[in-house]
């Protein structure tokens, strides 16, 4: 056989095969989850106002704009509005851990500080001088010293007599370890901590208290419920410690990585623990974020697939269709929203779920948001208002499922309907004491130069470059082919 009939021979069973592994390939599930995160960012960006999210009694709500701050960064959409954001927080700091605003001096919110030393960092600013706060500094006096016996490493609130009890929870340590993890070293007390939030099962309790008094660890709890929100913060916050160097964090991450695995449900989606039980978006988003920071990418894709279904698109958002983007925390809120659109009193709902929601979409660990170069994003479209109404709706604050004691509503990131026993840091005064409302806030500042955040990874097979190939070597043959039967013919 001559050489070019060989070499056409060869170079069109390589396209034939090419092809047919390219079939063989699962579809791309990277780009979908992107663009479905994209636009759920985009949607959020339209809800701020004057670089802050409103609460649900009007008034900026501090930690939910963190909240929406760490959204937008974990997607690379609307710098404008995150620049303008991480000024306010910047501005704000005091509103947001402390009740000064309030009239009662000393108190300093554990959780609160640590979930703004951790906003800085991803946020791209230095958290020894946000706002003019040593973030790092004032996280690090808040834990826990030897002389706390099993409590030591535990993140807690500077308290006074008028403040109330110092009631942490899960949350508030993973932020702590994420904060200091990611500002520099973080101590192996605060880790320690953390883990022994951790049952043998392997998932994590939300509370480290009881009604008796502060608890040894989970397994020293008989009725510890396990949450999937704080496991997949601990999830997070153990892996990026472990990325520290950290003693211990890597198997305690593992654990409770596979303990959340284990909850997923049939269509891919979680539900939480005490009123949250039933299957949302909140508790999706983080546990799904939380599966892809530790590999997970099979339960990361179904959870993805479980959030994209409640987000309203061009296509079913029926009377809901100019907030496109948005994510609902259930089923029902989504019906609901497309029979009569997204009222005045549902819509601090939405804006709760998308911004933990668009985690699970986005996909980006905690630990790696404001780390890795931001993607090309589409400039966003905001929607929507900016003037709700009271409505009970899940928060990046978790709900207590435990009896436990008196309260500020929890900071950190959760996924349930807020319970509202005593003032959470943040949020707007209108003149109630501190045991009914929030404290309010200052006038708007300017936006400082933040840098670009982090954007989406690249995940899925690039399909677009085996086909180029893949016709590459069909011409290639084909003209190879033609030239072999030119030269039999003369």
């Amino acid at each position: 056989m001559p050489v070019s009939r060989r070499l056409a021979t060869t170079l069109g069973a390589v396209a034939t095969t090419t092809l047919v592994a390219i079939a063989a390939l699962p579809p791309t599930v990277g780009a979908a989850p992107a663009d479905d995160a994209r636009a759920a960012a985009s949607w959020l960006a339209g809800q701020f106002t004057d670089g802050s999210l409103p609460g649900p009694f009007g008034g900026p709500d501090w930690g939910l704009t963190i909240d929406g701050l760490v959204a937008l960064s974990a997607t690379g959409v609307d710098d404008s509005t995150r620049r303008a954001a991480t000024a306010q927080v910047a501005a704000h700091v005091r509103a947001y851990n402390s009740y000064d605003d309030w009239g009662i001096e000393g108190f300093t919110d554990g959780g609160a500080t640590a979930k703004l030393l951790y906003a800085a960092s991803a946020a791209g600013a230095d958290p020894t001088d946000f706002g003019g706060y040593d973030l790092r500094a004032e996280t690090l006096s808040l834990l826990a010293g030897a002389d706390a016996g099993t409590q030591r490493g535990r993140v807690t609130s500077r308290t006074t007599a008028d403040s109330g009890p110092d009631v942490g929870n899960t949350f508030d340590q993973s932020f702590a370890v994420l904060g200091l993890a990611r500002s520099g070293d973080v101590p192996q007390d605060a880790v320690d901590f953390l883990v022994r939030q951790q049952c043998a099962a392997g998932g994590f309790r939300l509370y480290p208290d009881t009604a008796d008094g502060p608890s040894p660890s989970c397994d020293a709890q008989p009725d510890a419920t396990l949450d999937v929100d704080s496991t997949a913060m601990a999830v997070q916050a153990l892996l990026a410690a472990a990325d520290d160097g950290a003693a211990g964090a890597g198997d305690a991450a593992r654990r409770g990585a596979d303990w959340l695995a284990a909850q997923q449900r049939a269509d891919g989606s979680f539900g939480g623990s005490g009123p949250t039980t039933g299957a949302n978006a909140n508790s999706t988003g983080l546990a799904g974020q939380a599966l892809a920071a530790a590999g997970d990418d099979a339960g990361a894709t179904r959870a993805a697939r479980a959030l994209a279904g409640w987000q309203l698109t061009a296509a079913n958002g029926g009377k809901a269709t100019g907030d496109a983007g948005a994510i609902a925390y259930d089923a029902a809120g989504l019906a609901t929203a497309v029979a009569g659109g997204i009222g005045e009193n549902e819509r601090d709902q939405w804006r709760r779920a998308t911004a933990q929601a668009l985690l699970g979409l986005a996909q980006v660990p905690l630990g790696r948001i404001g780390l890795d170069l931001p993607p090309t994003s589409p400039t966003p479209t905001p929607t929507g208002t900016a003037s709700p109404t009271p409505t009970p709706s899940p928060t990046l604050s978790p709900t207590p499922t435990a009896p436990t004691p008196t309260a500020p509503t929890p900071t950190a990131p959760a996924t349930t309907a807020p319970v509202t026993t005593a003032p959470a840091p943040g949020g707007t005064a209108t003149g109630t004491p501190p045991g009914a409302g929030l404290p309010p806030t200052g006038p708007a500042d300017p936006t400082p130069n933040a840098p670009g955040l982090a954007g989406l990874p690249t995940t899925g097979p690039a399909i677009v470059g085996y086909v180029l190939f893949a016709l590459a070597l069909i011409g290639g043959g084909a003209a190879l082919l033609v030239l072999g039967r030119r030269r039999r013919t003369t």
